[in-house]
């Protein structure tokens, strides 16, 4: 029996169904998190088949002893994952330190962390990618941002989602940033006006797909976080081709392996100095499911279960799991405070047929996500695009 340890199993809540999963497929499941054992659920605690509780996931010391515990107690440890962009480095970390053979080792993180080193990985894909320099001096960025014109982008290299990202209108601006610079390192790009298009696929050992998918997002995930405004995208019920060419040209440049990956792309919405409009521009890439609820957005768009094909991969490399009929699967996540037309009530009566779940955000995923979320399957364009109007229309 292969030994599979599972970081933050009950975080985001929905996780603990790729440990039923690997479970079910024949691993020893070992989780690692910071919650009470007592305040699992039922179905967390049935997905493991042992469960370390530290104070602390950041605690590096804590974990590094969980793993020596179940590596004593167990024997050698086959897989270290957590499918959190968070823990990434960490997950790295461990299979360094354990010599844990399956995924990514620390001489690996800078390609998929750094936004500066993805670029000539996406450049080997045939992708293109915007105009970009290293924030080192204002001189350097003023004559980056003259070369590209205003605005520009400044985002940390190394970083999560769109927290501490901004627009960058012109050089008062752009002064200012220095001035209050956070002290980590960041990158400046040329601003890219687009939808976001991600390629969403499972990988198997060759670099082959197993499963596709990917969403859509018309407003920035930057604009979301920093206007505080509410959150919409859909899963497509049909990747287009060339954003599935792009995809599988990005796995092979990145030599992905057994995992689960969410590749970002802008759709170019008008022509630019990078591209036409209707093109693709590489974004970023990110080695693990998209966040928080989508995959279970992939499961109802596509009615099939992406957490066992995600296991079938890990444990034999490949799935008979089906994919059903094909929907557009939409996300909305409503802001607090906001005094909306329809009530949730109202929603529920008029979409009842079409929703799939109503929840709360967790307090550290709302930033980006919402507040209320809102997961509905249309099978047209058209119904999906009045649901939306619906949910974010105010008084």
């Amino acid at each position: 029996m292969q030994n599979f340890i599972f970081i933050s199993p009950n975080f985001p809540s929905n996780y603990w169904r790729f440990c039923r999963e690997l479970k079910n497929d024949g691993f020893n499941v070992l989780g690692i998190g910071d919650c009470p054992y007592d305040d699992l659920t039922c179905e967390q605690k049935a997905s493991m088949n042992e469960y370390y509780k530290v104070s602390s996931l950041e605690n590096y010391d804590e974990v590094y002893r969980a793993v020596a515990f179940f590596t004593f107690k167990y024997g050698k440890i086959d897989y270290i994952e957590s499918n959190n962009e968070y823990w990434l480095e960490r997950d790295a970390m461990l299979r360094t330190a354990f010599n844990v053979t399956t995924g990514y080792k620390q001489t690996d993180v800078k390609k998929i962390k750094f936004k500066s080193k993805m670029k000539k990985y996406f450049e080997k894909a045939g992708v293109k990618y915007a105009g970009y320099c290293l924030v080192k001096s204002l001189n350097t960025c003023k004559k980056f941002a003259e070369s590209v014109g205003y605005p520009v982008i400044v985002k940390p290299d190394n970083g999560v989602g769109a927290n501490d990202t901004y627009k960058i209108k012109n050089e008062t601006e752009l002064e200012s940033f220095f001035e209050n610079k956070p002290e980590v390192p960041y990158i400046m790009e040329e601003y890219v006006e687009g939808e976001i298009h991600t390629y969403d696929a499972i990988i198997d050992s060759k670099g082959n797909p197993v499963f596709e998918s990917g969403n859509v997002t018309a407003v920035s995930l930057m604009d979301t976080v920093n206007d505080k405004g509410n959150c919409l995208y859909y899963i497509v019920n049909e990747p287009e081709t060339d954003l599935l060419e792009a995809g599988r040209r990005t796995v092979k440049a990145f030599n992905v392996k057994k995992r689960f990956v969410h590749f970002e792309y802008f759709r170019l919405t008008r022509d630019q100095r990078i591209g036409k409009k209707g093109d693709l521009v590489a974004c970023e890439v990110n080695m693990r499911p998209a966040g928080g609820f989508t995959p279970d957005m992939f499961n109802y768009a596509n009615s099939t279960d992406v957490y066992k094909i995600w296991a079938d991969v890990m444990a034999f490399d490949k799935t008979e799991k089906p994919v059903g009929e094909k929907y557009y699967c939409a996300y909305a996540g409503r802001r607090d405070g906001l005094d909306f037309l329809y009530c949730e009530q109202d929603i529920i009566d008029k979409y009842f047929m079409n929703l799939k779940a109503i929840c709360r955000i967790p307090d550290a995923l709302s930033p980006a996500m919402g507040n209320t979320m809102y997961l509905a399957n249309f099978k047209t364009k058209k119904e999906l695009n009045e649901f939306y109007s619906d949910i974010v229309k105010v008084k």
